[in-house]
């Protein structure tokens, strides 16, 4: 890890900051039955992180579908992603997710958002949380999603501040695996066989402790 000075942290949005992994589920499952697709929470887990189009494609896997249908269904999962979404407010941020960006700030780090997510910015309006972070970089950022390490690298451009200079808080392998390909300090929140390979591991979001982040980075 490196020993340059922390000067921002990079938050992942869903399973992070909120949780509406179930939303995407129910919207892939109901995409998944409309087409006769084998589909169940397993195989959602696996689409933890992982863009809309990516998941679509291993969704698919070896069946082919010509490029209007292809974006039909990533219309349509979309879709009922937002109808779902309906009635989100701030009571669905994730224990400790307010308290932890309020730490960062006190601490006089920049906060930025770096989510797969191309409704990123529709979800921190319905929390609340809009105003707290200094760049939104998102699904619609950049062309390389994660592992890639481009939409954390467009986040830390965003901010004026050099990879090394930056924390990525993540819950999803992918999102991890893009952090540390970005030469970023990574911290991943949850399981250790799904982030364990982070520079630092908490249970949830709640339990990360910057202090120890900076102390230890």
């Amino acid at each position: 890890m490196s020993a340059a000075r922390l000067r921002a942290v990079i938050f992942d949005l869903d399973g992070v900051l909120t949780d509406t992994a179930e939303f995407h589920y129910l919207g892939w499952q109901r995409l998944a039955d409309e087409e006769g697709i084998d589909f169940d929470r397993d195989a959602n887990e696996a689409l933890r992180g992982v863009s809309r189009r990516d998941s679509l494609l291993r969704l698919l896997g070896e069946r082919k579908v010509d490029d209007a249908s292809f974006a039909e269904m990533m219309e349509r999962k979309n879709r009922y992603y937002l109808e779902h979404l309906q009635g989100m407010g701030p009571r669905d941020a994730l224990p400790g997710a307010v308290e932890l960006i309020a730490d960062a700030r006190r601490r006089g780090l920049q906060v930025a958002i770096g989510s797969s997510s191309k409704n990123a910015t529709l979800v921190l309006d319905a929390l609340g949380m809009s105003e707290l972070f200094d760049a939104v970089a998102d699904g619609n950022s950049v062309e390389k999603a994660k592992p890639a390490p481009d939409l954390f690298l467009a986040a830390a451009e965003m901010l004026g501040q050099p990879p090394e200079a930056c924390v990525v808080v993540e819950d999803a392998a992918s999102g991890v695996d893009a952090a540390l390909a970005a030469g970023m300090t990574a911290v991943g929140v949850g399981p250790p066989d799904r982030v364990g390979h982070a520079h630092h591991r908490f249970d949830s979001t709640q339990a990360v402790d910057l202090a120890e982040v900076v102390r230890r980075r």
